[in-house]
């Protein structure tokens, strides 16, 4: 069996601000119940630019330009001490524009439901083609659009509309007349999933510099669920995700579980990776439009600028052993189990101590936690406080408790084992999986030995059941060939080689 690794890891963020009103639902219901509100009126007063998007640090943390300890040294608010020279691309990544999304979203339309304005598709296909990420011939597939006077019709008749500020460029229709599962809204939320999971695994391809058709199996692990009025949750994402990012040589399947279905997803596919089932497996997670200026009234209220206006995604590939890549562990992994309790101390044990305890770890083995890494500028305003920082509390408070560390200590273990949280409050994009991608750099360039990804999920969301759920993995620095773990060298093997050979001619002269 081979160790799996972290062959490569793709970020994106695309920015959406005439989302927010129609799609988040904060701003929706309110909407709804009272479109004449003051918080509706100030909003469009709030709505940060493309330019202040790029240009606010924990994006750039996100999408892999800067390491998190990069913040550290950010004066707070972010947002008002924005990096003058960020760039909207990576190594890792990219920030995708609105305009952009929405010719993704038409590549993604599999069935015609997606329309787009004449004049805007020709000028946004102009700024694609001179992107990498698209072929001649994945643009041709476009065509020309509709006027504008077709779109107006079709959104009376119910579709959703697509703006571009106050201008109408867009709709998406229903996909049935009858089936509530395939209303013109849901059939936006689950494009939007789609194409910026087509994004994020696009982004995977070419910044990792791997032939599309490698990829043999994709875990998709959003938060939506994609189906018809006889099977709602039915899928696949996964495949879909695949068809259009060029993955032809891939299968799939959704994995679901709130916020940790991240981590349960990369659990996955290292599982199948050491086991030999495949050899090249891809997770991606597309964005949650519902999502959008979740906090906003909050902001507003507070004067500042609405910091939930991206959607969030990433794509990770587990491979076999390179010995290069990080390894991720596959025997040091922690599980919430159904009798593990749901008191924040129980669930550390589950997630933290207890897989550690099973190979003789300690707290202070692990170099960084990442936890549920929400940007703290986005929740304190909403009092939710710092929830990394709570995290990482509890995680040194677990350590003093084991005798790991001194209780004076545990401020310095903060600082050392954790980070500050930078990711989008996406659901399921801050849990975790983040890190992969800058952890994948900080190993590979020796910073930091190992690292602790863990995932964690309320599943008492869809009213099934009152449980939390959780799960992690420890990633690693790779030793590489001469020192793998459990390897034996070519010079042991002719050692080996030599002496049976010595024997078995001992044994044929006692034959004599």
């Amino acid at each position: 069996m081979t160790a799996p690794v972290v062959k490569g890891a793709a970020y994106v963020l695309v920015h959406t601000p005439d989302m927010i009103m129609h799609y988040g639902t904060t701003c929706a219901s309110e909407h709804e119940t009272n479109p004449s509100s003051e918080f509706l009126a100030k909003l469009p007063e709030f709505i940060r630019s493309y330019e202040e998007v790029v240009k606010y640090a924990p994006n750039q943390v996100y999408i892999g330009n800067i390491l998190p300890n990069a913040l550290e040294n950010i004066e707070r608010p972010w947002h008002k001490n924005l990096i003058q020279d960020a760039k909207a691309e990576s190594k890792m990544g990219e920030i995708v524009d609105q305009d952009e999304f929405y010719v993704t979203l038409k590549l993604s339309d599999a069935f015609d439901l997606v329309m787009l304005e004449k004049s805007f598709l020709a000028e946004t296909k102009t700024k694609l083609a001179k992107k990498p990420l698209y072929t001649e011939a994945e643009l041709a597939k476009l065509k020309e659009g509709v006027e504008q006077s077709e779109i107006e019709s079709k959104v009376k008749d119910g579709a959703e509309p697509l703006y571009k500020g106050n201008k109408l460029v867009g709709c998406v229709k229903a996909a049935h007349d009858k089936d509530k599962n395939l209303t013109a809204h849901i059939m936006t939320e689950n494009l939007v999933v789609k194409a910026s999971g087509v994004i994020a695994l696009k982004n995977l391809i070419y910044r990792s510099n791997i032939p599309a058709d490698s990829i043999e199996y994709v875990i998709e692990c959003s938060e939506e669920a994609c189906g018809d009025m006889n099977q709602r949750g039915g899928g696949n994402f996964a495949k879909a995700i695949s068809e259009v990012a060029g993955a032809t040589g891939a299968t799939g399947s959704d994995t679901r579980g709130f916020c940790a279905a991240p981590t349960h997803a990369l659990i996955n596919a290292s599982a199948l990776v050491k086991s030999g089932v495949y050899k090249s497996v891809a997770i991606v997670a597309g964005g949650a439009t519902a999502k959008l200026g979740m906090n906003a009234r909050d902001h507003v209220n507070k004067g500042l600028p609405v910091l939930e206006d991206c959607l969030g995604g990433f794509a990770i590939l587990v491979t076999e052993n390179d010995f290069v890549s990080p390894i991720l562990r596959t025997d040091i992994v922690g599980r919430h189990t159904v009798g593990t309790g749901s008191s924040p101390q129980a669930v550390m044990e589950a997630l933290i101590t207890k897989p550690l305890d099973k190979v003789g770890m300690k707290i202070t083995d692990v170099d960084k936690y990442s936890v549920e890494m929400q940007n703290p500028e986005i929740t304190e305003p909403a009092g939710a406080g710092d929830v990394p920082l709570a995290n990482f509390k509890m995680i040194a408070a677990l350590g003093a408790k084991r005798g790991d560390i001194d209780k004076t200590a545990m401020a310095a273990f903060i600082k050392e084992h954790g980070m500050i949280g930078f990711a989008p409050t996406q659901g399921h994009i801050p849990s975790g999986v983040p890190f992969v991608g800058a952890g994948r750099e900080m190993m590979m360039s020796g910073a930091i030995e190992r690292a602790m990804i863990v995932g964690k999920g309320s599943l008492f969301l869809g009213r099934m059941t009152n449980q939390f759920d959780g799960v992690s993995i420890i990633m690693e620095r790779n030793a590489g060939k001469e020192e793998a773990a459990g390897a034996v060298s070519k010079e042991e093997v002719k050692g080996m080689v030599a002496e049976a050979m010595k024997d078995f001619a001992s044994f044929l002269l006692d034959r004599k």
